[in-house]
């Protein structure tokens, strides 16, 4: 029975609870009710105001533009006013400076002519000793003029004078002023350097003259010398010829060889070929030989040279290094008719070169890279 009472209490202040929250949500509703329709009637009255005002605030915006209008036509008028006035004002602003101008003009031109005046007056009382009042009365338009003298003729004939006329004396003035330009200005120094050129003008001449005279010498100088190359080649070439074909003959048993000049009218300018035909064989140019035997032939011709011009000794660079037995046999021959007449140093690896020769000298390669020179002498 306890425990039913309990939950019939519980269950009372539940509902109590329950009840009182509802009060309160409907005093709340009713609060937020009466607050809402207080705002509605202050948006009625605010809006109502706020018609009011845009209807005041349309009829002022168009009486401003309408204001704004009539202000921007009067500016118009004002700025092409003032644009009217802006040009006026540069118009005469223009013509002032014009006035101006033309004003200092005249002053400049008055100054000038008042200068000018006075110049020519105190010129013609120095230069003539005549006072302004005499030379007008003299000179003056008012008296006559000689006629002009004719083309080619130093001074008029007799004539008549004329009257002054301005625009034709003005126009004889002109014509003397341009005939007196084309005359060019007196120079007072003409004398002195006429004689300073007449000095130079000589000394140029002497030297002129020295030149030519050098010329001459070298000229003959060169013509000697010329001459003297020209003999002394022409000998050596007829020599080394004649030797050459000796030579040859020897090298070459059976064959011929000579030398032939490419220009023999022009003994300075002129080349050297060199025909060679060794044994059994018709062809003469030097590319179509053989190694050896252009090798050969090329000993040949160093062999002549040193027969026709002799030297007290000649140095060979393994020039028998591509010769056979039989060939290298023949060079040795030569060699040793050199060797009567002159010491020979032979650069060679040939042992048979080596055999004919009085001392050799070598090159020796030691253990620690050293090179040490070793000679010996065999005769």
């Amino acid at each position: 029975h306890e425990e039913r009472v309990k939950g019939l209490t519980g269950r009372a202040d539940a509902l109590d609870r329950s009840a009182r929250i509802e009060r309160e949500a409907r005093a709340r509703a009713a609060q937020r009710k009466a607050r809402l329709e207080y705002e509605a009637q202050v948006a009625t009255a605010v809006l109502c105001g706020a018609r009011g005002l845009l209807d005041y605030v349309t009829v002022s915006l168009a009486r401003a533009e309408q204001e704004r209008a009539a202000a921007e036509q009067a500016k118009a008028a004002c700025e092409s006013a003032l644009v009217a006035q802006r040009e006026s004002a540069r118009a005469l602003g223009s013509e002032l400076d014009a006035l101006t101008d033309s004003v200092h003009r005249g002053e400049v031109l008055g100054a000038e002519k008042r200068m000018r005046i006075e110049q020519i007056e105190t010129k013609a009382l120095e230069e003539h000793g005549i006072e302004p009042a005499g030379l007008v009365a003299e000179y003056g338009p008012d008296q006559l003029v000689p006629p002009p003298a004719p083309e080619g003729e130093e001074s008029a004939q007799v004539a008549e004078p004329r009257p002054y006329v301005r625009a034709e004396q003005e126009k004889r003035l002109r014509a003397a002023q341009k005939a007196y330009q084309q005359l060019g200005k007196v120079n007072p120094l003409a004398l002195e350097e006429f004689a300073a050129l007449e000095e130079r003008h000589k000394f140029l001449s002497e030297q002129l003259e020295d030149v030519r005279k050098t010329r001459a010498d070298l000229l003959q100088v060169v013509k000697e010398v010329d001459e003297r190359v020209e003999r002394v080649f022409t000998s050596a070439y007829q020599d080394t010829a004649r030797e050459f074909e000796g030579v040859f003959s020897r090298l070459f048993p059976g064959g011929e060889g000579r030398l032939v000049l490419t220009d023999p009218d022009n003994m300075l300018a002129t080349g050297i070929d060199v025909e060679a035909r060794p044994p059994g064989k018709k062809v003469k140019r030097l590319s179509l030989l053989s190694g050896g035997e252009r090798s050969l032939t090329a000993v040949a011709l160093l062999v002549s040279i040193f027969k026709a011009r002799p030297s007290p000794f000649y140095v060979m660079d393994e020039v028998e290094a591509a010769l056979d037995d039989t060939n290298l046999q023949r060079l040795i021959g030569i060699m040793r008719e050199l060797q009567e007449s002159s010491q020979l140093i032979v650069i060679t690896h040939q042992k048979r070169t080596m055999e004919i020769a009085d001392a050799l000298y070598g090159v020796s390669m030691q253990g620690d890279g050293v090179s040490k020179v070793i000679s010996q002498r065999l005769r």
